[in-house]
Parts: structure tokens; sequence; C-alpha cells
């Protein structure tokens, strides 16, 4: 059992996806920085000085002037900027995957094959098709 296991660990497609799923939780950190730390301040700022990650809807009735004040007295809330911020991530790593999807099909596409020469010819009289190095046609006899 332990033999069989290491044969289906060590194949190609099952090493590909976990080096696959680790570059992807790698790829998800860097664009979580670059959404929280590039991305939303500007559109915060653009949009009032607004921090989106502190948008919360309260539904204890106590007032909390920060999500992580809230979060601390364990007041249950509706965390609805960090929904925001996780809709840019999905849109961002959505949009990058087809860019990569979209190169990689391009480059692997397969070439046009060749034009292939013509192995047959219609007959000028009787338009019926001949092999092209025939010199009587077939069908109707005459000389081509």
């Amino acid at each position: 059992m332990l033999e069989e296991f290491k044969k289906f660990a060590m194949r190609g497609n099952v090493v590909d996806l976990a080096v696959g799923f680790i570059m992807g939780g790698a790829f998800g950190a860097i664009v979580n920085s670059l959404v929280n730390d590039i991305v939303m301040p500007p559109i915060g700022l653009i949009l009032g000085k607004v921090n989106f990650s502190n948008l919360f809807i309260n539904l204890s009735g106590a007032a909390y002037t920060s999500l992580e004040e809230a979060k601390k007295a364990g007041a249950a809330t509706i965390n609805y900027g960090l929904f925001i911020n996780t809709l840019i991530n999905f849109v961002i790593v959505a949009f990058v995957l087809f860019l990569l999807i979209k190169q990689v099909n391009r480059l692997t596409a397969p070439k046009p094959a060749p034009p292939v020469a013509p192995t047959t010819r219609d007959c000028p009289y009787c338009l019926s098709t001949i092999p092209i190095q025939a010199t009587r046609c077939p069908h109707c006899t005459s000389q081509v």
C-alpha cells in the first residue's frame, strides 16, 4: 500500500498540482497586498477618506468607532467593507488568470498545417475528378 501511494504521489499530475497550489497561495498573498496596500488607499481617498476594511454594520445596538473595537467587544457585525476588499481581490486574480491563460493558449495553439499539394484535378471536358498524373480521363476517355 505504501508503494502504491508513493507511485500515486510522484506522478506528474499530483506534483504539478501541489506546485500550482503553493504558487497560488503565494500569488494570493501578493494580490492581497496589492489590493490592501496599493489599490484601496487611493480609492478610499477618492471616495472621501473611506477605509473599506473599517466599514461595517453593527447589529448589537452599541456604538463602536471601528471594526476592531466591535470585534474586541464581541459585537455581531456585518463586515461589508472586508467583503468589498475580497471582491476586488477576486476581480484582480480572475483578470490576471484570464491574461495568463490567454497567453498560454496563444503560445500553445497548434500551428496551421502547411498546404498539401493536390493529388487530383478536374477533367476539362467532363469535369469529373481524375488523378493529377493521368493523361487520359477514365470517364470520357479524352486526352488531358
